[in-house]
């Protein structure tokens, strides 16, 4: 009898396999980082074959690791990257351009352009989104008109899109399915989440072809079976979600007024309002947070495009860290009676700006700034973007706030990260017991749908909490702080 379930992760970094048990534990883990490419200025991309061999050899990983075989796999979710983009030919299977990622700028003038045209809110009012080269619709549109013969090819029914998920599910499959769930089609910006479909008006003014879109989903549903070629023997595929949405049903966020926030390479806060899709005054994204028995439940989203990218940046970078370990390590250790300030936009700034062509900047230097201060900033301003969410967040929503700020994402495991984070917000932040969340959150959905895993409420009875960080700091110590980013983030925004 099948006993686990193997959930495919695959990031914006590195590509995850990891195989779960019924109690929700990770037995075995395989991962492997892939190439990073900025052809210019903005620009990034991934080379989707490479996506597709680490996905496979790290599924291969984490099933010799955990010593069991194809057969003890009862199903498979998919959690990813969202947003970034692949268009394939149908008959070969071969993408036509890289893989543009979430990232990336380069639709920036699209944006804008579409913006004078007086078009945001006819986006906003259908997708929850904003017009920001962020998310996949005008990438789509780019490819289209910069690669030759793309457009025809598109129009003749030959090209198929797909965010990540999409295309590991054509190539796991073997072409036999070519569809996404709900949380991924609500990043697409062409999505109508209210009418819970693909949108033709804003398909038409992007011209994108219907004919390139998958079919859309539930999160946990029927999304065929693997090539038995793969793996020894065929195992069906039952769970898919966005990252940022699986980490929320991973961290069991499933009543209104939850929060959580996932820190990877970039922060994704995600507050559960429920069957009712809130719109943002404050240029927080509305979105589903999951879609189950056809029924959505949607969120607010805010996202900072920095996080652990400061991390890889000190370590990459200004190579002043030999290991993201070593960051916490070294702002413990830091002059406390400097204020360096460091505003990571290096691809513009999030919520609550959405500035593309802002960057970054940093503040507060003197001559006994080193290392360990540089460590600090990166990590402070984590903890100072997230805030800028949960303002936006408590001043959107109009519900009951959960207090408590669920986390996870490989940043948590500093307690010196989560401990300034508590103090910077004030209130209490949890971090639980798997910090696997996000591949938790897809092997949840897998299990659902074949009955492996009980109904919601129980699985949110099974959530615990590993250590929990509560402020040290004042009022007064906080608000001064705060106060500091935020006239760093104003000189910078002026400079642009």
């Amino acid at each position: 009898m099948s006993r686990y379930i193997l959930a495919f992760d695959q990031g914006t970094t590195s590509s995850r396999a990891i195989i779960f048990d019924k109690d929700y534990m990770s037995v075995a883990i395989g991962q492997q980082e892939f190439t990073q490419h900025y052809p210019n200025s903005g620009w990034v991309e991934h080379d989707p074959e490479d996506i597709w061999r680490t996905t496979i050899e790290t599924g291969k990983q984490a099933l010799e690791n955990a010593r069991i075989d194809i057969n003890d796999i009862a199903a498979i979710g998919i959690t990813n990257q969202r947003e970034t983009t692949v268009i394939w030919n149908r008959k070969t299977g071969k993408p036509i351009y890289n893989a543009i990622v979430w990232q990336d700028r380069r639709t920036a003038e699209i944006c804008n352009e579409l913006k004078q045209r007086g078009l945001e809110e006819t986006f906003s009012k259908k997708t929850g989104l904003l017009l920001d080269p962020y998310f996949s619709g005008t990438k789509i549109a780019w490819i289209l008109d910069n690669v030759p013969g793309a457009r025809n090819q598109a129009e003749n029914g030959e090209l198929a899109f797909g965010t990540i998920d999409c295309f590991l599910l054509w190539r796991l499959t073997g072409g036999k399915i070519h569809a996404t769930d709900a949380t991924n089609a609500s990043r697409t910006l062409i999505y109508d989440i209210h009418a819970g479909g693909w949108s033709d008006e804003l398909m038409d003014i992007l011209r994108i072809p219907k004919s390139m879109l998958p079919d859309v989903k539930d999160s946990a549903g029927n999304f065929g079976t693997t090539d038995p070629d793969l793996f020894g023997a065929p195992v069906q595929i039952t769970g898919v979600a966005g990252d940022q949405q699986s980490a929320t049903i991973g961290q069991a966020c499933f009543n209104p007024g939850m929060m959580k926030s996932t820190y990877g390479t970039g922060c994704f806060a995600l507050l559960n309002t429920g069957d009712t899709p809130v719109k943002s005054k404050h240029k927080l994204l509305t979105t589903i947070a999951y879609q189950l028995d056809g029924k959505p439940t949607y969120a607010l989203e805010g996202s900072i495009f920095v996080a652990g990218a400061a991390v890889q940046w000190l370590r990459d970078g200004l190579k002043i860290i030999g290991h993201a370990g070593q960051s916490g390590e070294f702002a413990e250790d830091a002059d406390p009676n400097q204020s360096v300030i460091l505003v990571p936009a290096f691809v513009g700034l999030g919520v609550p700006h959405w500035d593309a062509e802002c960057r970054g900047a940093i503040f507060g230097l003197t001559r006994a700034t080193g290392p360990r201060e540089l460590a600090k900033a990166a990590l402070e301003s984590v903890c100072y973007q997230t805030r800028d969410l949960l303002n936006a967040m408590h001043a959107d929503y109009s519900g009951n706030l959960d207090t408590v700020l669920r986390v996870d994402g490989g940043m948590v495991a500093s307690n010196w990260t989560m401990q300034r984070l508590a103090d910077m917000l004030g209130a209490p932040v949890d971090r639980p017991v798997s910090t696997e969340t996000t591949a938790l959150g897809a092997a949840y959905l897998a299990g659902l749908k074949i009955g492996f895993y009980p109904d919601l409420e129980t699985f949110s009875q099974a959530w615990k909490c590993e250590k929990q960080f509560t402020p040290a700091w004042s009022d007064d110590q906080r608000e001064a702080a705060y106060a500091r980013w935020q006239d760093a983030v104003r000189r910078t925004l002026t400079n642009y």
